[in-house]
């Protein structure tokens, strides 16, 4: 399975402007740029990579977790997850050093000791996260 992506960026760094597509539509020709990447620039419909890193992990953790609660024989009534990147300068560049997933859960009959196995086991597994040279840290919250 290959997943694919493209990006266009027109001029200098600071005063350039790019657009992001994928095929699914999801993006197309949706801005991006150095204010909105450095700046949190506002106002405007637009994204940048670590953002998209961000709903992307938050994403596949959720699903790896779905996973390993089916696998374990618990049907999630919902999985509510955040991830939160950040962005470093480092070695003379930009790094993305960390990731900290943030889920609140309602999974009947779990133990908190089951859920909490399970959830380290979904963000170890999650594909995003193999990918991902960065720390990477869960608070995962079992709601009753």
């Amino acid at each position: 399975m290959i997943r694919t992506g493209s990006a266009v960026w027109n001029g200098t760094i600071k005063d350039g402007s790019g657009s992001l597509t994928t095929p699914s539509g999801v993006l197309s020709g949706t801005p991006y740029s150095f204010k909105m990447r450095f700046e949190d620039e506002t106002g405007r419909s637009g994204t940048n990579p670590e953002e998209l890193i961000a709903a992307a992990h938050a994403g596949c953790f959720s699903m790896a977790l779905s996973g390993q609660l089916t696998r374990a024989g618990f049907t999630p009534e919902s999985l509510a997850t955040s991830a939160a990147v950040t962005l470093e300068q480092k070695d003379g560049g930009f790094a993305i050093t960390k990731v900290h997933l943030t889920l609140e859960a309602k999974v009947p009959g779990i133990t908190e000791a089951q859920f909490q196995e399970l959830a380290g086991a979904a963000k170890a597994g999650c594909p995003v996260s193999k990918v991902l040279n960065a720390e990477i840290t869960l608070a995962a919250t079992l709601a009753s």
